[in-house]
């Protein structure tokens, strides 16, 4: 069967979502995913983390150190309330964003919540030179990964209307998928556990 083009997508793409919020873990391809997707939607694309680090004017390894991840989670937060009200976005959240009841809630009532899902073992492969995540400044980067994800998937899913499966994906064909999917007779919120 052809896939259809391009345009032809874009052409249906009439009654979109007004926000698009992706979750997931680190190493899920959020940003990448998220900017790409903006892009063949005609929408402003935001990440969440480096929101944070424009209007601080510091990184975040610099504010999990001087606050903690109390501190920066409380920045993060007020970011996303904030953020998941503007209109046409795609807006990436971090990683732990979901731990946070009132960002889970803010994000399930006001946009179509995608979540990334990606194992442990391709969360390791895609952070393997990574050293700006604070989380990962562990002698044991799996423990770490595992710990986190076993906390946060359940949390991801009880928010998402769309799980997608990025192993061994690259970011544009999951992007091309999610707007391929994301034509006005697919969109669907669907329940939490199901997948694509």
């Amino acid at each position: 069967m052809l896939r259809p083009s391009l345009p032809g997508i874009l052409a249906r793409m009439d009654n979109l979502p007004e926000r698009i919020f992706i979750i997931g873990p680190m190493g899920a391809g959020k940003t990448t995913v998220g900017q790409r997707l903006a892009n063949l939607l005609s929408y402003r694309f935001i990440d969440a983390d480096h929101e944070i680090e424009t209007r601080t004017g510091v990184d975040i390894p610099y504010i999990f150190e001087r606050e903690g991840e109390v501190g920066f989670r409380r920045r993060e937060a007020a970011i996303i309330a904030e953020l998941s009200q503007a209109h046409h976005i795609v807006l990436a959240t971090g990683g732990g964003a979901i731990l946070n009841k009132d960002t889970r809630q803010a994000l399930q009532a006001r946009g179509l919540v995608i979540y990334l899902a990606a194992s442990v073992p391709e969360q390791l492969h895609r952070t393997r030179h990574s050293t700006h995540r604070p989380l990962l400044r562990t002698p044991d980067r799996q423990a770490r990964l595992e710990a986190l994800l076993a906390t946060r998937e359940p949390l991801y899913r009880e928010i998402a209307d769309w799980v997608i499966d990025t192993d061994g994906e690259q970011p544009r064909h999951v992007a091309r998928r999610l707007a391929e999917r994301l034509q006005p007779q697919n969109v669907t919120r669907t329940p939490p556990h199901a997948s694509s």
